[in-house]
């Protein structure tokens, strides 16, 4: 007993039953097949499927033919005419079948009206009607396979050429002819639709598919209207102004509707009888106005009339503009650029948002978009230039009169420089240098620039690296090496990256204009403070001074030699000779001579000496001699004369006597 009930308990753990069929659904697809499906969809082991079916209001019964999909895991059985009726209403039960067991699923209960699938119409036209403005007639053929007798509801979707958003309209149809028409009205004059339809029957939950699209294009109107605006100019000396008119379709406007041309008049305020008429096919115009107020009208016109007036002030020179604004930003969301804005006047609620490309040069293109009743404006990125900065200006539109406008600049996609700073070196000094870069070129930026970074290095030595904001284009590098080769190169940086400019090279120097300055003050000042106490030194002792820089010069007049006579000239010899006995030897002896010219003054001296005498004894005897022969002073004379005959003639005979 005990065993056998351990045996049962084994059997009933490893017994692995199929899963309930659930979630029944059956379709009827009109004279085509009843179609059943169920979960699960996939069992763990084989499992078969058997359909059972009671129809014609329960009076028959039965299985779904076992070669129609219901072997092998499969969870979808279709039963086939001719035993498909309608109306009619089924039963229907599933069971599932494994190696371990069987299982059934609930009955479920289906009546064929309500589940009845038919096929899509088919459209065949879709054409405006003559005389019928914005409107099509959609024209389509009622599904074959669709009951004959009963009732169709339709859903007809439309949306405008190039449009991600589809529009929907329902209604039904209660005759059963064969050419079905709808007049779809509440459309934009001459656009371009695109239309598909789908069907039911009027008690069944199941929509047929969507029919194939066609398209069709509205009747023509005359113009919708313009949107206006202006880009004013400086005044010139003559006080006249350059005004940029500028107009475009209005929002809301068919998108294929085409303008033959434009008129446009203006006139002074308060003139009208000034006024001013043009013509012309272009979408802008320049005008040159006064100082004075101005109104601008614009209309567009074709084939079937003209758009309503557009009209624009201009206002005066001197007038001052309102203004409101007090903050804006732009920012990225998605696929979008989303700008926004603060006002301080709650009566301002008409915005005109202008932005144009941020270039080297003048733009040449304006873009311009009315705002109401919002304080922020969007725009597609893809309709803006990746890598171009954008200047976005939103001015405040009160009734006629246009206030300050508020500017700001944006990127939808930032990159790298395409190129980086031009480099140079000013004031090259011992430790220190002056770096200066030139801006990038804005068709080169791709982003803002965020900073600018100096890498600088001593030939092979470590690389050093200074980080400065976008607004600085020049910094100082200290703590150099002196007399040291660098090089160094600029990196502009965005938010996406930086690149480097170009690289330039330079030394050191090995002393300074500073230090130079110095040493030449130093010395120039030391000559200076010498020269200011040599001054005062000269005045407080003017002799010495005078001494140091000119001093005596004996004059041989005034020589005692010059006063010996005959024998007092010999006997003064003599003297000498013999007052130093001892030493006579040693004069007998050649003595070197720094110069001979001690002893040519000596004998110049005394020969004076001996004229002097001569001349006084013959001034005693024949005075008019004298005078004839016109003597000159001797010592002025001989001062020469006798100098060059005792050095040339004297000098070499005494030497070789000394000798």
């Amino acid at each position: 007993m005990i065993v056998c009930m351990y045996v049962c308990i084994y059997v009933f753990i490893y017994l692995v039953l199929p899963a309930k069929p659930e979630n029944i659904s059956c379709v009827f697809y009109y004279e085509e097949n009843f179609t059943c499906t169920w979960s699960p969809e996939k069992e763990a082991s084989y499992t078969w499927y058997k359909v059972k079916r009671t129809y014609s209001y329960g009076y028959k019964s039965d299985i779904c033919p076992s070669d129609n999909s219901t072997r092998g895991n499969h969870t979808l059985c279709s039963f086939l005419p001719p035993t498909i009726t309608n109306p009619d209403n089924y039963t229907i039960q599933v069971e599932a079948q494994n190696a371990d067991g069987i299982i059934k699923s609930d009955i479920t209960h289906w009546s064929l009206d309500a589940i009845t699938k038919t096929e899509p119409p088919e459209i065949f036209s879709v054409k405006p009607v003559l005389g019928v403005k914005r409107m099509v007639q959609i024209k389509w053929i009622r599904p074959v396979l669709a009951p004959v007798s009963s009732t169709l509801k339709y859903t007809l979707r439309f949306k405008t050429v190039n449009s991600a958003y589809w529009m929907e309209v329902n209604f039904t149809k209660e005759d059963i002819d064969r050419d079905e028409t709808y007049n779809l009205t509440g459309l934009q004059a001459f656009t371009e639709y695109v239309i598909a339809l789908r069907c039911a029957t009027k008690e069944s939950m199941f929509w047929s598919g969507w029919s194939q699209e066609k398209m069709g294009t509205t009747e023509e109107e005359a113009p919708h209207g313009l949107d206006l605006w202006r880009v004013l100019r400086p005044a010139t000396v003559d006080g006249r102004r350059l005004v940029q008119l500028m107009w475009k379709k209005a929002s809301g406007a068919p998108v294929l509707e085409k303008a033959l041309g434009y008129n446009i008049w203006y006139f002074p305020e308060n003139s009208t009888n000034l006024t001013k008429t043009l013509n012309t096919t272009n979408e802008k115009l320049e005008l040159y106005l006064g100082g004075k107020t101005y109104w601008v009208c614009v209309v567009s016109y074709n084939s079937l009339g003209e758009s309503p007036v557009a009209t624009l002030r201009i206002p005066a020179i001197d007038e001052k503009s309102f203004q409101c604004i007090e903050a804006m930003q732009a920012c990225l969301t998605q696929d979008q650029l989303v700008v926004e804005w603060r006002s301080s006047a709650p009566e301002v609620d008409t915005w005109m948002v202008e932005w144009f490309p941020d270039l080297d040069s003048e733009p040449s293109t304006f873009s311009w978009e009315s705002v109401s009743q919002a304080t922020n404006w969007t725009i597609k990125q893809d309709e803006l230039k990746p890598f171009w900065c954008y200047n976005i200006s939103v001015y405040p539109v009160l009734q006629d009169r246009v206030g300050k406008p508020f500017s700001i600049q944006a990127y939808v996609r930032e990159g790298i420089p395409s190129a980086g700073p031009v480099t140079q070196t000013d004031n090259i000094g011992v430790k220190t240098v002056t770096i200066t870069w030139k801006e990038i070129p804005k068709s080169q930026r791709n982003g803002f620039i965020t900073n600018y970074t100096i890498f600088y290095q001593a030939g092979d030595g470590k690389e050093f690296s200074k980080t400065v904001n976008s607004n600085i284009l020049q910094y100082d590098l200290e703590s150099l090496t002196r007399k040291t080769s660098y090089s160094l190169q600029v990196m502009a940086s965005t938010s996406a990256g930086g690149i480097n400019g170009t690289t330039i090279n330079f030394k050191t120097l090995s002393i300074s204009i500073l230090e130079i300055f110095l040493i030449t003050s130093l010395v120039g000042g030391g000559l200076l403070i010498l020269i200011i106490l040599s001054v005062a030194y000269g005045l407080k002792k003017p002799n010495r001074l005078k001494h140091l820089c000119w001093p005596d010069v004996p004059n041989p007049a005034e020589s005692s030699i010059a006063t010996w006579r005959g024998d007092d000239f010999k006997d003064k010899i003599n003297l000498k000779e013999s007052d130093d006995p001892v030493n006579m030897e040693e004069d007998r002896v050649l003595k070197p001579y720094s110069s001979p010219r001690d002893l040519i003054d000596k004998l110049v001296v005394n020969f004076e000496n001996f004229l002097e005498d001569v001349s006084t004894e013959e001034l005693g005897k024949g005075p008019d001699r004298i005078c004839e022969e016109g003597e000159p002073n001797p010592y002025l004379k001989n001062s020469v004369t006798t100098r060059e005959f005792l050095t040339s003639e004297k000098l070499p005979e005494q030497t070789k006597r000394e000798v």
